[in-house]
């Protein structure tokens, strides 16, 4: 049965510390939605195209 653990919690509380220190651990993969999100753009793919309009219009990520 797969493992998930889900962190969540706003900016600079330490889920990415944590996560590392977890992933260490367990040897779960520690996988980062902000760093993809980061990666997405810096490539201008397809996915950080669609992630910066919605980010210029301030609307957050993702329809709403």
């Amino acid at each position: 049965m797969a493992t998930f653990i889900v962190m969540l919690g706003p900016p600079g509380v330490g889920k990415g510390t944590q996560a590392k220190i977890l992933s260490e651990k367990t040897g779960l993969a520690h996988i980062s939605s902000g760093d993809l999100f980061r990666e997405n753009l810096k490539n201008q793919t397809e996915l950080g195209k669609l992630a910066q309009t919605y980010m210029t219009n301030q609307r957050g990520i993702g329809p709403g």
